[in-house]
């Protein structure tokens, strides 16, 4: 099976990249492939004919889509729309994936995928948008929320991940205030991955939740990063509004995989166990190199 993954080198790319390895896979960077340019999708789709198409390509800067909406909706959203319009003329499947910032927090369970979105900010209005164009545009479709996402490939890039970017400040001796009133699922994305995989070969579509199992604020998260690391910093706790971030993040956005549980397939870890096999990998692969 020929096998499109768009945005190769990020994080949730480079292991889908491991999970579908043994498919016909074209791995596709940002330098092959400008998502926004709709005749080069259309012409690579035509030329590649593949019969599932990953997107993981997307503007996540949040607080700065803020300040660009327009680049925010040309990504999320129009070039989605004209990804999934070329991925239904060839016929494949095409996975998507969006994001827990379409809630807007004001519920205190896990959001199942039958609640109703209310997003909170640019970056994820446009992701929504994005949402309704691959149900609009494809019939063959899996659009899959996640929530924090961190994994390997976060480590040599620019933008990193939350865990890299704790261990570094912790190394520089950075005084780290990180926010306690926001309520989040930390995902790793090897296990999403994994996941995906299992879901396509499944026959699934629609939507789907998938995170790994459980919530904590992002500042329980970083003081259990620091305590599985055996490293202590100088870290406190602040609030949404003292940080003063653009873009308004929902208070809590947990996700329960609902719709993966009705499937059997709802085997993820609990976020503590993801967050202690991630720090083991991080120390294996050093080592290795």
């Amino acid at each position: 099976m020929t096998t499109l993954l768009i945005g190769a080198d990020g994080q949730l790319g480079s292991e889908l990249r491991q999970a579908f390895r043994d498919h016909d896979l074209v791995p596709l960077t940002h330098a092959d492939l400008e998502l926004t340019d709709r005749d080069q999708v259309t012409d690579t789709l035509r030329t590649r004919r593949p019969a599932l198409v990953l997107n993981t390509a997307a503007y996540h800067r949040v607080d700065e889509c803020e300040d660009f909406p327009d680049r925010a909706f040309a990504v999320n959203a129009l070039a989605v729309r004209d990804l999934a319009v070329a991925a239904g003329a060839v016929g494949a499947v095409l996975v998507h994936f969006s994001t827990d910032y379409v809630f807007d927090g004001r519920q205190r369970r896990p959001y199942q995928e039958t609640d109703a979105p209310g997003p909170l900010s640019v970056y994820a209005t446009s992701k929504l948008a994005g949402e309704h164009f691959v149900r609009a545009a494809s019939d063959r479709h899996l659009v899959i929320r996640t929530c924090g996402l961190y994994g390997l490939a976060g480590r040599q890039s620019k933008a990193g991940n939350f865990v890299e970017t704790m261990l570094r400040l912790a190394i520089e001796g950075r005084q780290i205030r990180v926010v306690g009133d926001q309520i989040v699922t930390p995902t790793s994305a090897k296990e999403l991955a994994r996941k995906v995989r299992q879901l396509v070969e499944a026959g699934g579509s629609g939507l789907y939740h998938i995170t790994n199992h459980g919530g904590c604020s992002w500042y329980r998260f970083a003081a259990a990063i620091f305590e599985l690391s055996g490293i202590r910093p100088n870290l406190s706790e602040t609030t949404s509004t003292a940080f003063g971030a653009r873009a308004v993040r929902p208070s809590y956005s947990v996700l329960e995989n609902s719709r993966l549980g009705r499937l059997g397939l709802d085997d993820m870890s609990p976020w503590q166990e993801a967050l202690k096999a991630y720090l083991e990998d991080r120390r294996a692969s050093k080592s290795v190199s």
